[in-house]
């Protein structure tokens, strides 16, 4: 898997969240009818941006969805998957944008990649996702010929860039190669007016591909010494942030450009997500539930209105004096909230804060635990749930102690997600918990 866009699923609706990976099964199915089983390992995320971009804009028929049987990668369930010529064009893409990162990694040496024999194989497998991709692409009227050309000269590019060279002259062919990806959709969706804009979006898009790829691996090039083109250019991680926002900015001011019969989920991946993505690789995300961050408009604990310091029992807002229980009938010391000693639910030895377990009023007396497994009956379960992948989707009994886990998936840097707000009027996911506050310009 690799793509800048990888929402996590506790920021999406149940709808959208559906939707999301009805496209990302359905771009993995399309390479395996189309390519074989083995083309299904370049499924990526952002590929499927061209399914949903072409569904949204021709709009969901019952054609286009699919009931897929079970998969290990789903926790062996069911569930619908999207079809048709955008899940078509979207493998196409995608075998090639896996020929261009793999002939990168070739040409920068990586790992096995440095041993002759391994790089020759490794080309012969990326000019054979070359040749697939252009035969889907032919037959979805798209000449993926635009796309190989724009790897082959990035290469050249590459060579010649120097301290000083600009940085778009870099990411030019990338541009490129997404720009003409996106304009399809339209043609697939029989929408020309929208041709120009999502030419536009996709040529941002790629921009903010080439540069936070390079962001992320500026450190891990240095040490190696491979090629970067941020290094080897010499521009600052400033500079490269203020282009990826003017990115940002156009792609939002060009999908505003588009029609759309439905467009939530393409303003939630181009618009929030891929926000989200560039502060993830500056390093500069954030989240409400951590450390005391709110987004603007919530009160938290010390942001009552017109008050100073912190808020404590005794510094409540309008009243005077101090705000503790006084006189003969007030709580005895020790328990200054509870009942007098002697009452019925009076504090009880190892239990100073209410009634026995079990009595009446109190709580009920804790469940003994569960079995728990041996290590050989652990070590099986675990070997089958991790068969099955519900490590790491949704939820699973751990091996040996039994208790309710969540699976790895729902382990983010979201801390969770305030649906509720809807304050957003293209996706309703605007206002969200991780301080997004609606900042989509829509």
């Amino acid at each position: 898997m690799f793509g800048i866009v990888r929402p996590c699923t506790h920021r999406l609706s149940e709808g959208l969240r559906t939707e999301w990976m009805a496209h990302l099964c359905g771009l993995c199915l399309a390479l395996r009818a189309d390519h074989g089983q083995f083309a299904r390992i370049v499924t990526n995320y952002d590929g499927l941006i061209v399914s949903v971009l072409t569904e949204a804009q021709a709009g969901r028929t019952p054609a286009g969805r699919r009931t897929a049987g079970p998969c290990p990668l789903r926790a062996m369930r069911t569930a619908p998957v999207a079809r048709g010529e955008g899940a078509r064009l979207a493998a196409a893409v995608s075998l090639v944008l896996a020929s261009a990162k793999v002939r990168d990694h070739v040409a920068d040496r990586d790992g096995l990649l440095a041993r002759r024999p391994v790089a020759a194989a490794a080309r012969r497998v990326a000019a054979g996702w070359d040749r697939a991709g252009a035969r889907t692409g032919a037959a979805l009227g798209f000449d993926t010929a635009l796309l190989v050309d724009a790897v082959d000269r990035q290469t050249g590019i590459e060579t010649l860039a120097g301290p000083g060279t600009p940085l778009l002259t870099v990411t030019e062919p990338t541009e490129t190669a997404t720009a003409a990806a996106f304009a399809h959709t339209a043609v697939l969706a029989g929408k020309p007016q929208n041709v120009a804009p999502l030419a536009e979006a996709g040529r941002l898009f790629g921009r903010l591909a080439h540069l936070l790829d390079a962001v992320e691996d500026r450190e891990a090039d240095a040490a190696s010494g491979a090629w970067n083109p941020l290094t080897v250019t010499g521009t600052p991680l400033t500079e490269a942030r203020r282009l990826c926002d003017d990115a940002l900015h156009g792609i939002r001011l060009a999908l505003r450009e588009a029609e759309f019969s439905d467009g939530k989920l393409v303003h939630v991946l181009l618009a929030h997500e891929l926000r989200r993505s560039v502060d993830r690789a500056f390093g500069t995300s954030s989240c409400s539930h951590q450390g005391r961050q709110s987004p603007q408009g919530l009160l938290t604990p010390d942001s009552h209105p017109g008050r100073q310091g912190p808020l404590t029992p005794d510094s409540y807002p309008g009243r005077q004096g101090p705000l503790t229980p006084e006189g003969s009938f007030g709580p005895q010391p020790g328990n200054p909230y509870g009942p007098t000693p002697g009452h019925p639910y009076a504090p009880t030895p190892g239990n100073p804060y209410g009634p026995p377990p079990g009595g009446p009023g109190g709580p009920p007396p804790p469940r003994p635990p569960r079995d728990r497994r041996g290590l050989i009956a652990g070590c099986l379960v675990w070997a089958g749930l991790a068969c099955t992948c519900q490590l790491c989707c949704g939820s699973f009994e751990d091996p040996w102690s039994r208790e309710r886990r969540d699976g790895l998936c729902a382990q983010c840097d979201c801390g969770g997600c305030c649906e509720a707000c809807n304050c957003c009027g293209q996706c309703g996911e605007g206002c969200c918990c991780c301080g997004d506050s609606c900042g989509c310009d829509c």
